[in-house]
């Protein structure tokens, strides 16, 4: 039997967009209902940044013994690592998260949370068919953030029994002895690393020639050949694979090597081809993708907004945030106000970080830009961290010095990338940056060296010697 519900807002998805959506709708004092298919417990907690970084810390932890020896320290030789116990903590710590996600939600939403698969029958008019039946909601306005799910191309089936996507890596009890990868964009790479500091044998191949979608040429490279000493690397190749009586077979031209699991780490997919939109009269784009404005988040001119992953404009937990809060926001409201995006951030917790701040390499004018250059080699800090691969490219307009964007391969590269978004985000050039306090040794001082580059580029008629201001007067 058909049960109907009348309310304000229907929030399908109850990810991170989705719980941040209902954040405003409370706080707007509207009436709401929550629907997801479940598992509850955000991507980020379950399959994503959080596990993903329970298994990188501990694999540094185990990597870090290969250094002993050099400060003095001896028995390195005799340690050993039980990796069922390693992932069984991984694991527990996921379950936490997990949980811990989980519990938020329900709690947020109480009563009004509603446990199903959403499809449209109209732009505001939902089925829900689930465990209390087949329920209708008519809703003033619809929040769509029904997150994404991995990309499993069809092309791995006669190997599917040997492979995971990067949702079901941590569903495994125990780790394998040799791991592939197919991917090494921000995930694939993390995970690569985090299994071969923890003593698998990977191998990770990509069809592009970088690492960790790194567009600058210089970090590309500088990235390529650290990360290249820990595990083997196929890129700009393609790569075949077929089973094979140990698991799966890769082969790429000349080369073939076998390993016991495939990890298929190939980007993901928004979960919006099962909602119906097409035939519900939603305006859609060749990939079937709302089409919707990003600064409401609006679909076309209908009450309905899309955020987070959904939407596959910005797919990054903070990103599904602020979309979550500006769709839940305007859902709200009768019109729909326009917001300010932030600046562009992307970070890979690789040790040293891979990141992207602003502007990228390949969307700047090279006649119009400067480069600073600073790199581990020449700053103390790094040298004594063992970090001296570390390299930061800071861009700036010719004219002015006013900072566009970023790129680094760096220790301690999660926290300069964030100095430099707000930088960036605030319209700072780089003598500004330079009138602030840079302390001694610290690796903030590689964005210091990056900025005087700089300076000494641009047309800048100070006399003024470069880090001070004179007096306010």
């Amino acid at each position: 039997m058909t049960q109907d519900i009348q309310t304000d807002v229907a929030i399908i998805g109850a990810g991170s967009a989705g719980l941040y959506a209902l954040r405003e709708v409370r706080r707007a004092e509207r009436e709401f209902v929550l629907i997801d298919r479940g598992p509850l417990g955000t991507t980020c907690a379950r399959v994503g940044c959080m596990p993903s970084k329970v298994a990188l810390h501990a694999g540094a932890q185990w990597a870090a013994r290969k250094a002993f020896a050099d400060a003095g320290i001896r028995g390195a030789d005799a340690l050993e690592i039980d990796l069922s116990q390693t992932w069984a903590h991984v694991r527990k710590k996921r379950d936490q998260f997990s949980a811990s996600a989980t519990a938020k939600t329900r709690e947020a939403a109480g009563e009004r949370l509603i446990e199903g698969q959403a499809r449209f029958i109209e732009p505001t008019l939902i089925e829900v068919d689930g465990p209390a039946g087949v329920q209708r909601i008519r809703a003033r306005a619809v929040v769509v953030a029904t997150g994404s799910r991995p990309v499993m191309p069809g092309w791995l089936a006669p190997v599917r029994a040997h492979t995971v996507s990067t949702d079901e890596l941590f569903e495994l009890e125990t780790l394998p002895r040799s791991v592939g990868i197919l991917g090494l964009g921000a995930i694939g790479l993390e995970m690569g690393l985090a299994l071969s500091r923890l003593g698998v044998k990977v191998l990770g191949a990509d069809l592009a020639a970088t690492i960790g979608g790194i567009a600058d040429p210089a970090v590309a490279e500088r990235a390529v050949a650290n990360f290249g000493t820990e595990m083997e690397m196929w890129l700009g190749v393609e790569t075949a694979v077929s089973p094979s009586a140990g698991g799966v077979l890769m082969r790429a031209g000349d080369r073939e090597a076998e390993v016991e699991l495939l990890l298929a780490a190939l980007g993901r997919r928004p979960n919006v081809d099962g909602l119906g939109m097409a035939e519900a009269g939603f305006p859609l784009d060749a990939r079937g993708t709302p089409k919707f404005d990003p600064a409401t988040l609006q679909i076309g001119t209908l009450p309905v907004f899309i955020a987070g992953d959904a939407n596959a404009d910005r797919p990054l937990m903070h990103e599904a945030a602020d979309e979550g809060a500006i769709a839940g926001y305007n859902a709200a409201r009768d019109t729909p106000q326009r917001f300010a995006r932030k600046v562009a951030l992307g970070i890979a917790f690789t040790a040293p970080d891979i990141a992207s701040v602003g502007a990228r390499f390949d969307q700047l004018d090279p006649d119009r830009i400067v480069t600073g250059d600073a790199r581990g080699e020449a700053n103390g800090r790094a040298r004594i961290l063992e970090a001296q691969s570390s390299l930061l490219h800071v861009y700036a307009d010719r004219a002015d010095g006013r900072l566009r964007g970023a790129a680094m391969m760096m220790a301690g590269g999660e926290h300069i990338a964030h100095l430099l978004a707000w930088a960036i985000q605030r319209g700072e050039t780089a003598r500004e940056l330079l009138a602030l306090p840079f302390y001694h040794p610290v690796l903030e001082e590689m964005l210091q060296t990056a900025l005087q580059d700089i300076v000494r580029q641009v047309d800048d008629d100070s006399t003024l010697p470069i880090g001070l201001a004179p007096e306010a007067t």
